[in-house]
């Protein structure tokens, strides 16, 4: 076993690990990132969940799936005819495993590129060593890395659901859903979250009956009340059935089928029968083989890594980010947090503003947003003002052939300051930027109405969206 020395050693090389280490690179530290992942064939595998089986997996697999449905459905429209369209399950797959790979290879480029040492394996805590720790590292040659700095990106794991542990044969988290080599006739989804949503998408779209059953009372209840309803009359439309108000049962799994039985929200007694069942009930932190204990690193009463504004765990030069602590679940949080950590590190002020993140849903509509809720400026007592934007009435939507959804503003009654913005509609993933900029310049709804956009374009509802701020759209 070979002993070596670092400045920063990282554990995870998902989007939090893997950026704090080229960051921890680019400042000048020796660095070496840790990861357990593995491809199919034993390799190594960075990227984390977001990489390969959550963010990146899921995009292709909703990519494929739009197409297919709009060969079937809405080519005939713009005079394009398919004759005898057929899916190939196998080849869609396939593609999806390459994005994967290609996402894997970029990251492993990168750490050559940066000069960072990666090692294949689990990393655990073996102790304190002078001003230090040592990480044991189990992979096929076992290393003990010596370090300052210890940086902990470790992520999270799909919950289970009590008496429907997963299978990922016929129960299934984010994983096997990615993963169903036949279309089922019959798919049934536990949650109506984001996983629940873009999963039950991607099956519905290549010929599944899609039931989702929510426990809530409302959908989305995260998002802008208005977006969310307007998200679930389009979602309906699709014929994605979403049923709220569940209380789930018993789950029985058989050979080739799931039985699920549920009290619905009239308090009727429901067993439904699935070919598979997607569990998306969330993820809870991944600590597990990282030995805290063996140095003392404190856990919350949820299992999150304690740490406070700045990531720092309680003990000395050892800090945490993404998924394993506090804040939203979400990758480009990680990252931010991996750079700023970084940075800390070498005496800078890194920063992440949990104010501007932006949150998306990567269903068809998108749905992405960032900023305070209609519904939580209400509950908060503060005086704002509302605008709203059809993309019925943009010209690029029309031209598109996709004109549901809306952008929506809201802003400070009194100073006009951007407080949210809100957007279903085709491309809300990449709309949603400018808000995030113009938020984090503390941007008024009126600079955003006055500033020149392209025409014809998407980014036309936004300008719109916010004129109606001010009862003044030019367009509807």
């Amino acid at each position: 076993m070979s002993t070596k020395q670092f400045d920063v050693v990282v554990i995870g090389a998902g989007p939090g690990g893997y950026i704090a280490a080229i960051r921890a690179a680019q400042l000048g530290f020796t660095v070496a990132c840790v990861d357990e992942w593995s491809n199919a064939k034993g390799g190594a595998a960075p990227g984390g969940t977001c990489t390969n089986v959550g963010c990146i997996p899921s995009k292709a697999l909703l990519q494929s799936s739009e197409h297919f449905e709009h060969a079937g459905h809405s080519f005939a429209e713009h005079g394009i005819d398919v004759a005898g369209l057929s899916l190939n399950l196998g080849q869609m797959l396939k593609r999806k495993d390459t994005v994967v790979k290609q996402n894997n290879d970029g990251i492993l480029y990168l750490f050559k590129k940066n000069k960072i040492a990666f090692f294949h394996g689990r990393a655990s805590f073996a102790g304190a060593a002078g001003e230090g720790y040592e990480i044991s590292v189990a992979g096929a040659a076992n290393e003990t890395l010596t370090t300052k700095h210890v940086i902990i990106a470790t992520g999270s794991n799909a919950r289970e659901l009590p008496g429907a542990l997963f299978d990922e044969k016929v129960i299934l988290s984010n994983t096997g859903a990615l993963a169903i080599d036949a279309v089922p006739a019959k798919l049934g989804v536990i949650g109506a979250g984001v996983i629940g949503l873009e999963m039950g998408s991607v099956w519905r779209r290549l010929g599944a009956d899609v039931t989702i059953l929510e426990g809530l009372p409302v959908l989305l209840g995260a998002v802008d009340e208005q977006i969310a309803k307007e998200a679930g009359k389009l979602f309906a439309k699709q014929g994605l059935k979403i049923s709220l108000g569940c209380k789930i049962g018993t789950i029985t799994p058989g050979a080739d089928n799931v039985s699920v039985e549920y009290v619905d929200a009239k308090g009727e007694a429901v067993t439904a029968v699935f070919d598979k069942l997607i569990i998306s009930i969330g993820r809870t932190p991944n600590t597990n083989g990282l030995a805290a204990d063996k140095v003392g690193l404190q856990l919350d009463e949820r299992g999150f890594i304690a740490v406070d504004g700045d990531c720092k765990t309680n003990l000395p030069n050892v800090w945490a980010v993404g998924d394993v602590v506090r804040g939203p679940m979400l990758a480009h949080k990680a990252e931010e947090e991996g750079v700023a950590v970084a940075e800390r590190i070498a005496g800078q002020h890194g920063h992440t503003n949990f104010n501007t993140i932006p949150w998306v849903i990567y269903t068809s509509p998108e749905i992405a947003w960032v900023g305070k809720t209609e519904q939580t400026l209400k509950a908060e007592g503060i005086a704002y003002k509302a605008g709203t934007f059809p993309f019925l009435a943009n010209g690029r939507a029309r031209a598109l052939g996709d004109t549901s959804g809306m952008v929506k503003f809201l802003a400070d009654a009194t100073t006009d300051e951007i407080l949210g913005v809100h957007i279903v509609g085709p491309m809300a993933s990449e709309l949603i930027s400018e808000a995030v900029v113009a938020m984090e310049f503390k941007a008024s709804a009126e600079d955003i109405a006055r500033i020149c956009h392209a025409h014809p374009s998407l980014s036309e509802a936004t300008k719109e969206a916010a004129l109606a701020v001010d009862k003044r759209t030019l367009n509807f």
